[in-house]
Parts: structure tokens; C-alpha cells; sequence
């Protein structure tokens, strides 16, 4: 039975009355979404209905108005507040509440890449030329704010502020509204969830401002849009030009993230109000927990703003290099991973035996003597707690042991920097910094505080037995690191980054994640004046431009890219965009192989890089598309059996999952690329069918046809073999059939094959990765 709006305002109001009295039970933040025609008519805004509800309520009992933490608009419809579990279950039993989600807390995922990926100005003919560096497009970065004052964000020879520009300069703390310019646009900082779990900020520590206190959003903001700085370094590293892939794109920070990390109803408001004021891609470098995509603020969010017709990239996480880690995996965002680029910073061990064990590090100050070895230690076996001291936590090493001596400490727990921090307070002269087994061989460089270098696991294996037997001998362990700069034109490259997360999806096992790898490891950037470039509170120095690694870094890179893709082609739908990088992105180094994978040093594989590694100028002219619109989504959430309130709670559409079934199963989806799950029940022979729909984008008279390169172990074929357009825009379907043989598998375990579907008409390549994977249940 339907409720008038004054019926639901009188429950919401008396819902509010009859719980108050449980407030004395833990009070948490909750996202509502609210029925968008359901305001009473009595109200002139829904924020007048929600705040007039509080109000009443405040006027009987003891409970403040300020339970409401944002309200939400564009992308969303409704608020977040504290609410008791009791008080949050009866909202959801109400009619107009569409969903009540509980706020989860995100956190970070932490000059030659331009060059690298073939962006180069000189370039007449290429994607900065065809698209004006994307001047008039807007990238709203999502992160920790901004400092404005840096060179790569200055204005020099940029246009007016795109006229459908509605945002604004929000002045704060050390930030006035003069802050912003032609290039920053933009500047709004979002706090209200943040305070409301932890309590007023600290304003010594943090500003309360879209200013920058962490770095991280300053790095990510002029990576994706960094207009050209020479001469740029990071302590005499990477010297060159510093630039971001679309130096002329206008740039909007949205600060969300603070010191306890980034919360879900500040990155919702976030959303909302870069939506509202005209941005054309959202950039989020944060993550957490996959969780359905109706509990997910981040992929809701993302939805709405996909609805716009706004490109959203997102990280895919810095859980690798196991499987099941990435993160942000809603089709509608495309996640990215982390990939190297062909510059690596070589700071070598020299054991006290003339063994070389390869590290990397980026310190800048005085060197270790030349020639000279020095006493080293493994801090595990030095302090009284092995396990705190191994790891070189606070207050774990003996000053007494440590004074004068290269310290080996194992990572984990505290940040790699910290714990060169550590060291050096307890008197060590140096730190060699061990990956554990999990961290494989993948080496990050860091800034560190005293001479430091990174080696790999099996690199600290030695090390560990040399200072073992050499303790048993009459020659004591000795060793020094030597520090040789900055290394060009490294091979392999590309190589995927060891931290990158790694599929399969967790959420949605029929789409392959991550989308794509772009570069994430030792990239040169941005750097906030009053942060040390280590991250160490005690760190003093003082850079323009610090060298980070992380899934972070891998995705602005792709919203930097997307908006010149946009800039060059205003007609194309964030799906579209994300079909080019993917389509045309490539999966062999500079040696001609498979890329690497870091932490294994194998062979690499598509639950790594997904579609492969970024190739902008390809990306520019695909030549077919796949593109997907928000009524697909809607189908591919009725197969992945979602309830029509769970649909309605990510997209505010009334789902009617009738016609849904009638577009088969949840991996027919127009996804750029194809993936079959198959569950072994006793079953010989399995099959499954992709239908696909292909836009032709490249030349209005041309034949494509199709390269089939199976999984091993299956049958794949496609019908029709050939695809004859005959005008720009005109779309064609094609089926691809697959089956496969059941494979011998241990209960619970699987097996992934991987192969592809390749378009071409002779002058663009059009490739889709096929994924098959086979499942014993348990």
C-alpha cells in the first residue's frame, strides 16, 4: 500500500521520537537513501524536511540536530547520520527509506611516465596535440587536498574557467579563496563524517582546509594534470621534466581524507558536489573492504556519477601480490593497477663476503664512506622482544647494540620510512630494509631519513645467512650500500608492481579486475612545502617533488588520460573511454615477452594487469567500442540476483528485472572483456555464451575480422567471423561461444586459462582478453 508523504513525515518523526530513548547505545554513522519524490510537500527542500524532523525531535529530549552529517543530492539521494543499530533498523522498515548502509573508513593506496607511455609535447600528431591537453575538461581529485602554491599547478597561458564550471574556492584554514586560479578551479573540503566518529580535528596537525597536510593528494592532483616544471627532482632523482598526463585539464581537490583515514558519507559529498559543479572524471586513490555494491558508498557514488556521464577511476589496492585483493570493482568504475616504468633507483648491499645483493632507495644526504664496510646487524636478534625488534618498531632496538651499525630489519606493521626513523634514533648508521616472504621480490623506493635501501625476500634470506655464519666465524658481518642514482631505459619494463592487487573479482567473478595497469611504482610528483618527503613527522627537509609508489599513483594516470580521451572525443560515455584503454592496451615489456610479474619474477597474468598496460596513443583511435549504458548496469545487477531494493539503492531507478533475464547472464554485459566461471559439478563438458555489441569509432567504410586465441583447454568461437560497417557510430553484435572440459581440481580449489578475442580491419587491433575459469566446489 502506498504512504502519502505526510503519513511518511509523521513516522519519520515519531521513529525519530520512540528510538531517542535507546540513544545510549553506541551511535554510528549511517548513509540513508531516501525515495527521491518523497518529500512532503509542506517542506521546501528535503533539507528542510530532514532538519525539521531533528528539530522537533530536539525540542522534546536531549538529542542534538547536528545527527545529520551531510545531506546528498546529485549522485545520491538522502543523508548520513548517527544512528544507534536499533534506530537504523527501524529506519529501514519505514516507506520511502530505499536503503540504510553503514559508513565504512577508507584509506590512501599509497616525471618520466608521460615519456614512458609516449606523451610527448614535440608530438604533433599524437593524443596532446588532437585534444589541447584537454583544457577544458575538469578532473576532481578525491584525496587529502591540495597545495595550491606548487609550480605544477600554476596557470600561466591557460584559457578562462570552462563556462559550466559551477564550483567553487572554499576558504579554510591557510587556504583563502584567492588559493585557486585557472588551473586550480576548484577547492572543497568535506569533514562533518570524519568529526562525528573521531571528534573535533586537531588543527595543529591537520588543516582545516582543502590544504594538503599528508602529500598524497598534492602528488595524485599533479600526476593526473601537472602543467610542465623544469628542472624537477627529488633529492637529485628522476632529474627532468615534471609533468602530468594532461598538463592543460583544469583540476578540483576534494578533501575527504584526514588523519583516521577517509569516510564513506565525506567521499559521498565528495561525489555529490564534484557531480554538481561540472567535472568530466573523478579521481579516487583510496580504498577499503569489497563489500555488495549496495553496501559500498564509493561504487554508489561512482554510479551516479557514471550516470552523468562522468569517467571515474579508481585504485584497485595495494593487497598484492595474492589473489582476491582488488578493491573498488564495480563495472561502472574502471580500477587500476600498478605497473613500473623503465627508471629504477639501483642502491646496492656489499656484503663484507663481496656478495652484491640489489636494493633500491632514493636517499638524498650524506653517503656512507667509500670503501669502507661497517659492522651489520639483523635487528631481530639484537632487542629483547625479537619479533618488535626484527620488525624495528618504536623503542624495540638496544641503543648499545645498534650505535655505529647497518641494521637489517624486516617490513611489516610500521611504515617502511618509521622504521629507518627507529634506527637512526637508536644511533644506526644505516638500514637494509628485508621484504617478507608475501612481499616476494617487489622493491619501493623511499625518501629515506638515513642511508637506507630496499632489497628483496630472498635477498634478506642472504643477508641473514651471512650475518649468521659470519658471527660463528673470526670475521664479523660487515657491509655498506652503495648508492648509484638514477638508472634510465631499464628492461624489462613495463613490470607489475608487486603491491598491485590482483584478481579474480571478489564481488563479481564474471568481470575481470583490475580493468588495466598504468605506472604506480617510484613516481615522480607534486610535494607539499611543510611534509618531509620520508612522511616521518621529525623529517625537517623540504622538497618541491617527492618520488611515491602505490596503486594511488597508477590512477591518476588513467583520469589524467581520460580526460584528454574526452577532450578529444566529446561524445564518448565513460564506458566508451574505458573500452579504449582497455581494448588497446598492451601486454609485452620492452623485451618482446609477457610483462613480468615483480614479486615472482614469472610470467605475469590477466588477474594482474587485467586488460595489460595503458597505451594512451593507441587509446586515442581504437577503432570499435564497447560501450554500456546505465540500463545495462541495471540488467547485470537483476542477473547478479540483486533484489529490485538493492538496485533501487545503487541507482535509483525502479529496476524491472524481467527484461534483464532475457539478456541471459550476468557476463553478457557489454564488458571489453570476457569471463566464464564454470563450477565442475560432476559435469564432463561445459559452455556458456557471450553476446557483444561493437560501436565502430574509426572509419566509416570498414571490415573487421576476428583472430580467436582460445584459453587452453576450451573451445572458443565467434559468429559472425566478420564485421563490415559501413558508417561512423553503427553498432554490430556478435556471439562468442565457449566450452570447456572439466579439469581435475583438488574441492574448493580452481584453475584459470586465459586467451582472447581479437577485432582488426587491417589498421586498428581490438582486443579482448577471454577469461575461463573452472571451480571444484567444495
Amino acid at each position: 500500500m502506498a504512504i502519502s508523504p505526510i503519513a511518511l513525515f509523521t513516522l519519520l518523526l515519531s521513529f525519530f521520537l520512540v528510538v531517542s530513548v535507546s540513544a545510549s547505545a553506541e551511535h554510528k554513522t549511517f548513509i540513508v537513501r531516501v525515495q527521491h519524490d518523497a518529500k512532503p510537500s509542506i517542506f521546501p527542500t528535503h533539507k528542510h524536511w530532514y532538519e525539521s524532523s531533528l528539530r522537533s525531535l530536539s525540542a522534546t529530549t536531549t538529542v542534538e540536530t547536528s545527527r545529520i552529517i551531510h545531506t546528498y543530492e546529485t549522485v545520491f539521494h538522502g543523508f548520513s547520520a548517527k544512528l544507534t543499530p536499533l534506530e537504523a533498523h527501524n529506519l529501514e522498515t519505514l516507506s520511502g527509506i530505499v536503503a540504510v548502509i553503514p559508513e565504512q573508513v577508507r584509506q590512501l593506496q599509497t616525471t618520466r611516465s608521460p615519456e614512458f607511455l609516449g606523451l610527448r609535447t614535440t608530438d604533433s600528431a599524437g593524443l596532446l596535440k588532437e585534444s589541447d591537453f584537454g583544457s577544458d575538461l575538469v578532473i576532481a581529485v578525491i584525496d587529502t587536498g591540495i597545495w595550491p602554491e606548487r609550480q605544477s599547478f600554476n596557470d600561466r597561458d591557460l584559457g578562462p574557467v570552462p563556462a559550466k564550471w559551477k564550483g567553487e574556492c572554499v576558504a579554510g584554514k591557510d587556504f583563502p579563496a584567492s588559493s585557486c586560479n585557472r588551473k586550480l578551479i576548484g577547492a572543497k573540503y568535506f569533514c562533518n563524517g570524519y568529526e562525528a566518529t573521531n571528534g573535533k580535528m586537531n588543527e595543529t596537525t591537520e588543516y582545516r582546509s582543502p590544504r594538503d597536510s599528508d602529500g598524497h593528494g598534492t602528488h595524485t592532483a599533479s600526476i593526473s594534470a601537472g602543467r610542465y616544471v623544469f628542472p624537477a627532482s627529488t633529492l637529485g632523482y628522476a632529474r627532468g621534466v615534471a609533468a602530468g598526463m594532461a598538463p592543460k585539464a583544469r583540476l578540483a581537490a576534494y578533501k575527504v581524507c584526514w588523519n583516521a583515514g577517509c569516510y564513506d558519507s565525506d567521499i559521498l559529498a565528495a561525489f555529490d558536489a564534484a557531480v554538481a559543479d561540472g567535472a568530466d572524471v573523478v579521481s579516487l586513490s583510496v580504498g577499503g573492504v569489497v563489500v555488495p555494491y549496495y553496501l559500498d558508498a564509493i561504487a554508489i557514488g561512482a554510479f551516479g556519477a557514471s550516470a552523468a556521464g562522468v569517467f571515474v577511476s579508481a585504485s584497485a589496492g595495494n593487497g598484492g601480490p595474492g589473489g582476491l585483493t582488488v578493491t573498488n570493482v564495480a563495472p561502472w568504475v574502471t580500477t587500476v593497477g600498478a605497473g613500473t616504468i623503465d627508471r629504477d633507483f639501483p642502491a646496492n648491499v656489499k656484503l663484507g663476503n663481496g656478495k652484491i645483493i640489489p636494493g633500491v632507495s632514493v636517499y638524498g644526504g650524506p653517503g656512507l664512506a667509500s670503501g669502507r664496510l661497517y659492522p651489520l646487524i639483523y635487528a631481530g636478534s639484537e632487542g629483547s622482544d625479537g619479533y618488535s625488534s626484527s620488525l624495528c618498531l618504536e623503542g624495540s632496538l638496544d641503543p648499545n647494540s645498534v650505535k655505529g651499525k647497518i641494521i637489517l630489519c624486516d617490513r611489516g606493521i610500521n611504515s617502511r620510512a618509521a622504521k629507518g626513523e627507529v634506527v637512526r634514533k637508536a644511533g644506526g648508521i644505516a638500514m637494509i630494509l628485508a621484504n617478507g616472504v608475501f612481499d616476494g621480490e617487489g622493491l619501493v623506493a623511499d625518501c629515506h631519513v638515513l642511508p637506507a635501501t630496499a632489497v628483496g625476500a630472498s635477498g634478506g634470506d642472504e643477508i641473514r645467512k651471512y650475518i649468521t655464519e659470519a658471527s660463528k666465524s673470526r670475521s664479523p658481518p660487515t657491509a655498506t650500500i652503495v648508492f648509484k642514482g638514477t638508472r634510465l631505459r631499464v628492461r624489462p619494463a613495463p613490470v607489475v608492481a608487486s603491491f598491485s592487487a590482483r584478481g579474480p573479482n571478489p564481488e563479481s567473478p564474471e568481470i575481470l579486475k583490475p580493468d588495466i595497469i598504468a605506472p604506480g611504482l617510484n613516481i615522480l610528483a607534486a610535494w607539499p612545502d611543510r611534509v618531509g618527503p620520508s612522511g616521518v613527522p621529525s623529517d625537517k627537509r623540504r622538497i618541491e617533488f617527492n618520488i611515491l609508489s602505490g596503486t594511488s599513483m597508477a590512477c591518476p594516470h588513467v583520469s589524467g588520460l581520460a580526460a584528454l580521451l574526452k577532450a578529444a572525443h566529446p561524445e564518448w560515455s565513460p564506458a566508451a573511454i574505458k573500452s579504449a584503454l582497455m581494448t588497446t592496451a598492451y601486454t609485452v615489456d620492452n623485451r618482446g615477452g609477457t610483462m613480468l610479474d615483480e614479486s615472482t619474477g614469472n610470467a605475469s597474468t590477466v588477474m594482474d594487469f587485467g586488460a595489460g598496460y595503458v597505451h594512451p596513443q593507441k587509446a586515442m583511435d581504437p577503432g570499435l567500442i564497447y560501450d554500456i549504458t546505465s540500463f545495462d548496469y541495471v540488467d547485470f545487477l537483476c542477473n547478479s540476483n540483486y533484489t529490485t531494493k538493492n538496485i533501487q539503492a545503487i541507482t535509483r531507478k525502479n529496476a524491472d528485472c524481467s527484461g534483464a533475464r532475457k539478456a541471459g547472464h550476468v557476463g553478457n554485459l557489454n564488458y571489453p572483456s570476457l569471463s566464464a566461471v564454470f563450477q565442475q559439478y560432476g559435469k564432463r563438458k561445459m559452455s556458456t555464451h557471450f553476446i557483444r555489441s561493437v560501436t565502430n569509432v574509426g572509419d566509416a567504410n570498414s571490415v573487421y575480422h576476428v583472430t580467436v586465441r582460445p584459453p587452453s583447454g576450451t573451445l572458443v568461437t565467434v559468429e559472425p567471423e566478420k564485421l563490415v560497417f559501413r558508417r561512423v557510430g553503427q553498432k554490430l553484435n556478435f556471439l562468442a561461444r565457449v566450452e570447456a572440459l572439466a579439469v581435475k581440481l583438488s574441492p574448493g580449489s580452481s584453475r584459470m586459462n586465459s586467451g582472447s578475442i581479437v577485432w582488426s580491419d587491417g589498421n586498428h587491433v581490438v582486443t579482448s582478453p577471454v577469461v575461463v575459469t573452472m571451480q571444484q566446489p567444495l
